[in-house]
């Protein structure tokens, strides 16, 4: 069992050198998350995506500079915050930043849900698709964390998405076409910077991996796409380039 949780667990070389910049840098995005929520009246379809671009850009950067384990060292510690602003309720502004009112009365749930989702799909890509997990992470990142606020802003043809506990969710085709756009780019950019593709090859299976994030993402069910998504890039990536 050790074995297999080996690689996942970080050194203490590791966490002396990286902890107290996620110390800082995590309750720094869940109170400027908490902030807009709270004190601006920032609707909870930007907080949310605030904080969720935050955290996957810093787990990809970890990831590509210090490995799977740094990762990790990231993931418990929001974890814990999460899990923390979730038993607090309302009284805590990060977690109003969380709650969207249209999950009610379910909240909760729809904040943990995509934590274990964010966590798994994180743990499966590394297991399944090492070189490049870290894609993955921008992909869900930035492509998912774009399509809720262009759709919640722009998003005028609207379809149902399957769900839990009976709490109806909505996408929409704009905001589809933001996580198509989005993906593309960022995908783009990596498998130019990892390996000799060229620009229109590159850009061609950045297209692909555009496509089908958008894709997974429309028909994922509401809570579980930040694991379909991180999966399917690392995946249909690491097939294409490696």
């Amino acid at each position: 069992m050790f074995e297999l949780i080996k690689p996942f667990l970080p050194s203490v070389e590791l966490i002396s050198h990286l902890l107290w910049p996620i110390i800082i840098i995590t309750p720094a995005a869940a109170a400027l998350s908490g902030w807009l929520s709270v004190k601006k009246g920032v609707r909870v379809a930007y907080t949310r995506k605030i904080f969720h671009f935050i955290i996957f850009s810093l787990a990809g950067i970890l990831q590509y500079l210090y490995g799977l384990q740094a990762v990790s060292l990231l993931g418990a510690f929001v974890f814990l915050m999460v899990v923390l602003a979730v038993l607090a309720g309302d009284s805590v502004w990060f977690y109003q930043a969380l709650a969207r009112p249209s999950d009610a009365p379910h909240q909760k749930k729809f904040i943990v849900l995509p934590l274990l989702a964010t966590a798994i799909g994180g743990v499966l890509s590394n297991i399944f698709f090492p070189q490049t997990a870290f894609i993955g992470y921008f992909v869900g990142g930035w492509g998912d964390a774009v399509g809720e606020p262009v759709g919640t802003k722009w998003g005028v043809h609207k379809y149902t998405v399957p769900t839990l506990f009976g709490v109806k969710a909505t996408r929409s085709i704009e905001g589809s076409a933001a996580v198509f756009l989005v993906s593309t780019i960022i995908s783009a950019y990596f498998i130019l910077q990892i390996t000799p593709i060229q620009f229109l090859p590159a850009l061609g299976i950045a297209l692909l991996c555009g496509l089908a994030a958008a894709l997974v993402e429309s028909i994922s069910s509401h809570g579980l796409d930040n694991l379909t998504i991180q999966l399917t890039a690392a995946g249909l990536l690491n097939y294409l380039i490696f």
